[in-house]
């Protein structure tokens, strides 16, 4: 009969072994969770306005003088109102030329 207790006993210690192996194949551990690195936040600067300085411009030429608001008043009075205004002086001629809205004159100064 010993034979057959240690077969039983083996066949016990087989099942065991098999229960255990069985026990660890059905426990899994559940997957990682991925986390995604986000981008630092990203520092906003506030630009500082520059504002344009105060300009007077004059043009001079054979002991004449003429000034940027003398000419742009001769062309606006030509005009009339107007959404963008182009100017050329051209001091040779004594004169300005202009296009004002797509259409073309000259003021003399």
């Amino acid at each position: 009969m010993a034979k057959t207790t240690k077969k039983a006993e083996s066949a016990a210690v087989k099942t065991e072994e098999t229960k255990t192996v069985k026990t660890e194949a059905v426990v899994k551990k559940p997957p990682a969770k991925v986390t995604e690195k986000k981008p630092a936040a990203k520092k906003t600067t506030t630009a500082k306005t520059v504002k344009a300085p105060a300009v007077k411009l004059f043009v001079e030429y054979q002991g004449r003088q003429v000034s940027q608001e003398d000419i742009l008043a001769a062309v606006m009075a030509k005009v009339g109102k107007a959404k963008s205004v182009e100017i050329y002086v051209k001091p040779e001629d004594s004169a300005a030329y202009y296009v004002a809205d797509g259409e073309s004159g000259k003021v003399e100064f």
